[in-house]
C-alpha cells in the first residue's frame, strides 16, 4: 500500500478539491484591502442561494461550533426557557452550551437514530409555551439522520412564538436549504464538510425576525456579535480578521457549485446515500436509521455478532479507507461513513468493495462482491433514468 495515500471517508473533515486547494494558495492579501472586501462582499451574495436565504449570509472565522454558539449568545439571555430537540451528540451539544449560559433548557431527546416528527414536537411545545428559541440538528452527524426540519419549523410557529435555530453544519451543500421559504430563522454551517473547505470557517443566514431578536437581546457578547458582522458587512468587510485563504477556497467551492448546478449536487448525494444503503444491507449489514431518516451526507452502520465496528475501521484503515467511529453510548457500536462534498458515485463503490475485503479478511460471513452489485445497479437506475 502507498503510505501517503488514502480515502477520507468521513463525516467531516472532508476531502478538499485540488482546483480549491489551489485557490487557497493564491498569494495572501489583507483583510482589508479592497480585492478582500470585494470578496467578502461576493460571497457573502453567492452563498444565499446554498441556503435559500435573502438576506447576505454572514461570515464568522470559527468552527461550526462557534456558530452554534452565536446562535445562542445572540439569541438568549441568562434564564431565557428555551428548548432543543436532541437526535443526538451534536444536539446534545447544542443543549450543553445553552446550559453554559445558564439558560433554562428544555430536552426532547429522541432515541438516537431517529428523527424528530412534527406530532413529537407538538405535544413537547404544548408543554413549554414560553421558550424563546428552538434548537433543531439538520443532519445529526452522529446518526446519519436528517430531520425534517421544514416542519419542525412549521410545528415552532403555530405553537409559539420562539425563533427557530438550525443546525446544518454537516449537511448545508449537500442537501435542499430554503430559510425564507421554510420560516427558519437562523441557519448555520460549517466549512469542512459538504462544503470541501478545511475546517476554520462557519456561516450564519439570519432572517429579519431574528435580527429584531438580536438587537434587543440584553446578553453580551463580542466576538460572536452577529450585529457586529452585519454592520462590517454592509462596509465590505469583516469585524475581526477572517480566514483569508479560506474566503479564497469558497470563493472556488461556489464556481464548482454553480458549474454542477444545485440540483443536480442534491441528485448526487442522494444518489451517494442511496448506493451506500443498498452495499451494506446485501452485505446483511444493519443501518441505524430507516430510510425515511436517513441522510445524503452521512451513514452510520451497526457491527456485526462475530465482529466489531471498530475491528472493520482499523481493517479499513490498513486498506487505505478511513471511516469514522460511534461517538457517546454508540462508541464501539456503529461506524459512520461520510459521502458529501468532493465524493461521486464510483468513490462508493470503492468504499463498499473495501468493506467487503476487510469483513472477509475478519471472517465474517459476507457474498464479496454482492455489495458493490446491489450499489451498481443503484448506480444503473439512475444511470438509465437521466438517457
Amino acid at each position: 500500500m502507498l503510505k501517503d495515500k488514502f480515502r477520507l471517508q468521513i463525516p467531516g473533515p472532508t476531502p478538499i478539491p485540488p482546483r480549491v486547494q489551489q485557490a487557497m494558495n493564491r498569494p495572501m492579501v489583507g483583510h482589508r484591502d479592497p480585492d478582500c472586501s470585494r470578496l467578502v462582499r461576493d460571497l457573502s451574495l453567492r452563498l444565499t442561494p446554498v441556503f435559500g436565504a435573502r438576506n447576505p449570509i454572514l461570515l464568522l472565522a470559527g468552527s461550526g461550533t462557534s456558530a452554534l454558539e452565536a446562535t445562542a449568545v445572540n439569541t438568549l439571555s441568562r434564564e431565557d426557557e428555551a428548548a432543543v430537540v436532541v437526535t443526538g451528540a451534536f444536539g446534545d451539544r447544542f443543549a450543553r452550551i445553552l446550559s453554559s449560559m445558564e439558560v433554562s433548557v428544555h430536552r426532547l431527546d429522541i432515541p438516537w437514530g431517529k428523527s424528530c416528527g412534527p406530532e413529537e414536537l407538538t405535544a413537547f411545545l404544548k408543554k413549554y409555551p414560553q421558550v424563546k428559541t428552538v434548537f433543531l440538528t439538520y443532519c445529526e452527524t452522529s446518526t446519519g439522520v436528517l430531520n425534517p426540519v421544514q416542519k419542525l419549523a412549521a410545528v415552532v410557529r403555530e405553537h409559539t412564538d420562539a425563533l427557530t435555530v438550525v443546525d446544518g453544519v454537516s449537511c448545508i451543500g449537500g442537501v435542499p436549504a430554503k430559510v425564507e421559504d421554510w420560516e427558519i430563522d437562523i441557519l448555520v454551517s460549517g466549512s469542512q464538510k459538504a462544503l470541501m473547505l478545511p475546517a476554520g470557517l462557519a456561516f450564519a443566514a439570519i432572517s429579519d425576525k431574528a435580527w429584531e431578536r438580536i438587537e434587543s437581546n440584553p446578553h453580551p457578547r463580542f466576538y460572536l456579535d452577529f450585529r457586529k458582522y452585519r454592520d462590517s458587512l454592509q462596509k465590505e468587510t469583516t469585524p475581526f480578521t477572517p480566514t483569508v485563504s479560506l474566503l479564497f477556497g469558497v470563493e472556488e467551492v461556489l464556481n464548482m457549485i454553480e458549474e454542477e448546478g444545485l440540483e443536480a449536487v442534491f441528485t448526487r448525494h442522494r444518489l451517494m446515500r442511496d448506493m451506500i444503503r443498498a452495499g451494506m444491507r446485501a452485505l446483511g449489514l444493519a443501518l441505524l436509521t430507516d430510510d425515511r431518516d436517513a441522510s445524503p451526507t452521512v451513514t452510520a452502520v451497526r457491527g456485526g455478532d462475530s465482529w466489531s465496528s471498530e475491528a472493520l475501521r482499523q481493517e479499513l484503515r490498513r486498506l487505505g479507507l478511513r471511516v469514522a467511529g460511534g461517538q457517546q453510548h454508540l462508541k464501539g457500536e456503529i461506524f459512520r461513513i461520510g459521502h458529501m462534498g468532493y465524493s461521486d458515485p464510483l468513490d462508493m463503490l470503492t468504499v463498499i468493495s473495501a468493506i467487503e475485503v476487510a469483513l472477509t479478511r475478519l471472517g465474517a460471513p459476507v457474498d464479496p462482491g454482492a455489495g458493490t452489485k446491489a450499489a451498481e445497479e443503484e448506480l444503473i437506475h439512475v444511470s438509465s433514468a437521466d438517457h
